[in-house]
């Protein structure tokens, strides 16, 4: 539905009316054929027909699109009355803002904020853990949730402080100290030593409860982190395994590179041994060589020195294995 024309100052366009409900347009939209409709006018009437009722020709809801622009803007300025003008509100202005001075008027009705069941502050709909009361306060509590309810005075929003002042289902705290939350005459006799029975009632079971709570919570921590630190030392041991392989191979190889530099050291030695032998049985026939040469063409009579080198050639080379 849109504004209603009577509200407007002055003239209105025919095109800014809606072509269904025949209002001043509101939130509008517009056909292919170029007639405007409120988006609830148009919607609700698209559900029963397929066709514009202005010139019935066919329209869909997806073809419909936003006022054009100039359009818009026209609407935008028209001025009107706010519609609490009957309770005394004279502004006028333009549709751009009336929304937003209506949603604030000090003339608009408005329910009274003690417009709540009776028991919405009482201290068993406070708490959220109603497991622990006995039967006959719940019971109790159900009975007063459904029978009793708050204020029910529409009021203006410029009065609303003088009302809530005097208001009988205003809250407000027993003068005992008790705590209880009193809304009405019949309240104030309540008893405040059943009222503190049932709220430390009440403590005492969210107490246990958050107890509950926090001591799964930590058993659940517990857990995954047992979890955790089991799957760690398993990996570790492997890792420990694994590295003791690596270094019983590396000690296997460490031997056999010590053997092999033992051996490798004999065999030096050895040829050591016999490098020497070979230069004294040099020395030995150069020196046979020069008494020869000495001597002229008399046969010698001495050939240790090749006895020796013959006797090496057939020597045998010891190795020693590790």
């Amino acid at each position: 539905m849109g504004y209603d024309i009577e509200r407007f100052v002055g003239y209105v366009n025919e095109g800014l009316l809606c072509s269904i409900c025949r209002d001043v347009l509101e939130d509008p939209l517009q056909a292919p054929c170029e007639h405007a409709f409120c988006t609830t006018c148009i919607h609700g009437w698209l559900v029963h027909h397929s066709n514009c009722p202005e010139d019935r020709q066919m329209i869909d809801v997806s073809l419909l699109r936003p006022l054009y622009r100039y359009m818009k803007n026209d609407l935008n300025r028209l001025q009107l009355h706010c519609k609490n003008r009957e309770y005394g509100c004279e502004m006028v202005c333009s549709l751009e803002s009336i929304d937003r001075h209506e949603r604030e008027c000090e003339y608009s009705q408005i329910p009274c904020s003690n417009a709540v069941c009776y028991a919405q502050d009482q201290p068993m709909i406070r708490k959220t853990r109603l497991l622990s009361i006995s039967p006959t306060s719940l019971i109790t509590w159900v009975w007063t949730l459904f029978l009793k309810f708050g204020c029910t005075v529409q009021i203006e929003r410029r009065n609303l402080d003088g009302h809530l002042a005097v208001c009988e289902y205003r809250s407000r705290e027993c003068p005992n100290g008790c705590g209880y939350t009193i809304l009405s005459a019949e309240d104030t006799q309540h008893n405040c030593v059943a009222e503190l029975r049932t709220e430390l009632e009440l403590l005492r079971s969210e107490m246990i409860c958050r107890v509950e709570e926090a001591k799964h919570e930590m058993e659940s921590r517990l857990d995954s982190q047992r979890r955790h630190m089991v799957q760690k030392e398993s990996i570790l041991q492997n890792e420990i395994e694994e590295l003791k392989s690596q270094m019983s191979r590396m000690m296997s190889d460490v031997r056999s590179l010590m053997a092999a530099e033992r051996q490798h050291r004999q065999e030096l030695e050895q040829a050591e041994l016999e490098k020497r032998e070979l230069m004294e049985l040099l020395r030995g026939l150069q020196k046979d060589c020069r008494l020869t040469t000495t001597e002229g063409s008399r046969k010698p009579t001495n050939f240790r020195p090749l006895a020796r080198l013959e006797s090496v050639k057939r020597k045998p080379r010891e190795v020693t294995v590790i």
